[in-house]
């Protein structure tokens, strides 16, 4: 399966707009299976909704279109995955890539989220269920896009311009 998912032209952030009500997506992307968790319309909860496995960019695409269309998802959040400092990994080019991609394949805007250790905290959550390695692995994506976009709901502002929300890497040595 090809990685690349082609060069796209983003708006700039200052110009993303989106209805008052509709879902938003949290997006756990992976090179072979991607998690999401979905808000409700009012956007108070976040909800772990499917894991989806990656099929081509085309067949991608359609997914992702449908997805949009049937639960009225208006934003994207996309886990974005940086070293402890900050600083952004080499992962996080792939995820921007997607995100580019995503937002050019649907239409609908597309914002990053910090993502350090939502998939840390998913697998201590569903160890501690006691859940066996098969369940905790059909599971965790999807509860690491819930945990990723319940940050961001955590941050998100009715009303105001969603952006995308990453701490400087300054932010852990300032404590």
């Amino acid at each position: 399966m090809s990685e690349s998912f082609g060069e796209t032209n983003s708006q700039p952030q200052s110009e993303i707009n989106i209805p008052a009500r509709g879902r938003i997506a949290g997006i756990d992307f992976g090179k072979t299976r991607i998690g999401i968790a979905l808000s409700d319309p009012d956007r108070v909860l976040a909800t772990p909704w499917d894991v989806y496995q990656r099929r081509g960019p085309q067949q991608d695409a359609k997914y992702f279109r449908t997805l949009v269309e049937r639960e009225k998802v208006v934003l994207f959040v996309v886990g974005l995955p940086v070293h402890c400092d900050g600083s952004e990994s080499e992962s996080s080019l792939a995820v921007r890539e997607f995100g580019k991609w995503l937002e050019e394949a649907t239409n609908i805007p597309v914002v990053f989220m910090d993502e350090r250790f939502s998939t840390q905290t998913a697998d201590t959550w569903l160890r501690a269920a006691q859940l066996s390695r098969k369940q905790r692995q059909e599971r965790l994506d999807k509860l690491s896009a819930q945990i990723i976009l319940t940050a961001y709901l955590a941050t998100y502002k009715p009303g105001e311009t969603p952006r995308s929300w990453m701490p400087s890497p300054l932010d852990d040595r300032q404590s």
